[in-house]
């Protein structure tokens, strides 16, 4: 039988002698062309020069330009060493990216990087209300929410004393008591319909002052902080990655979201039944009441039928 062979092998050998056979006659060429090119740029230069030996005023130009470009090729070596220098350090530290800003490029790269990252993953989150965080249509972990495998999130307590703080913290007029509680509801009612779709979502209601803005998703780590009086939105928020490396700061944030998970101080919020559960170290559930029940402020029990009605008690 004859078989029917490719021409493609054929053609690739020779193209790899004709490249081999022009950079020799390229080499050879330059070699003899030097002698000739190095006669005329002499003979160039001589004459220049013997037009310029005596103009002071082009001299003093050279000198100048010399001088600056000098000053410029030296800054430039220190300011890349520099660079070279914070970039072993970050890198040190397990810092992948870092945006300072959030401009409309900064804002796509970081949505595509999201979503990439936390697509069938699972995913832990720490915010203050969640909605421009994952509710929001164009929040950054909005699509992440929705197709990550499993989600254990974190929100602020809308009634505790650390929302209170928050709240006043921010001078924003368009930040008050009652737009936080509002945020905050449409955060769980979104992890509702989620929860009724079948998805593996938990929610952990905290009452400190928020701190961190953490976002793990797979093998990185997404952080920015909560500046008093600042909205986080205009702080810069690095990336950290999970390797090999034991000087990253991914494995000290994985832990402190695990330690703050686990601590049975902070309730797990039932989107079924709407309770708050308190589980011991065990993991055993000890206490269970309603989110919009029986509730204390300020050392007085305060009962309510609605969500936002005690809010506006809670947080005025």
């Amino acid at each position: 039988m004859i078989k029917n062979r490719s021409p493609k092998p054929f053609l690739k050998a020779v193209a790899r002698i004709l490249y081999h056979v022009v950079l020799v006659a390229l080499s050879a060429g330059i070699a003899f062309s030097l002698p000739m090119v190095a006669s005329v740029v002499a003979q160039k230069f001589l004459t220049f020069w013997a037009t310029v030996e005596n103009q002071k005023i082009i001299l003093i130009c050279a000198e100048i330009f010399l001088a600056v470009m000098l000053v410029l090729f030296f800054n430039y070596v220190g300011r890349n060493w520099r660079d070279k220098k914070f970039a072993r350090m970050a890198r040190g530290s397990g810092m992948v990216h870092f945006f300072p800003t959030r401009n409309y490029f900064a804002m796509r790269k970081i949505k595509k990087l999201k979503k990439r990252q936390g697509f069938a993953r699972e995913v832990l989150i720490v915010s203050s209300t969640g909605f421009r965080t994952f509710v929001d249509p164009t929040g950054d972990l909005h699509e992440v929410v929705r197709t990550c495998r499993d989600a254990k999130i974190m929100l602020l307590d809308p009634f505790s004393e650390g929302a209170k703080m928050r709240t006043r913290s921010i001078l924003d007029p368009n930040i008050t008591p009652e737009s936080f509680s509002e945020q905050i509801r449409k955060s769980v009612d979104f992890l509702k319909e989620l929860k009724a779709a079948r998805k593996n979502i938990k929610l952990k209601l905290y009452r400190e002052p928020p701190l961190l803005k953490l976002a793990i998703l797979g093998d990185y780590v997404w952080i920015k902080h909560y500046h008093p009086g600042l909205d986080i939105q205009i702080l810069p928020e690095f990336v950290f990655d999970h390797d090999q490396n034991p000087g990253s700061l991914y494995n000290p944030f994985y832990q402190h979201f695990l330690t703050c998970w686990e601590n049975p101080s902070i309730p797990e919020y039932d989107l079924d039944t709407d309770d708050l559960v308190y589980r011991d170290a065990s993991g055993n559930e000890t206490k269970r009441e309603k989110f919009n029940g029986v509730h204390k402020i300020d050392g007085r029990l305060t009962q309510s039928g609605d969500f936002d009605q005690f809010a506006d008690a809670a947080l005025s």
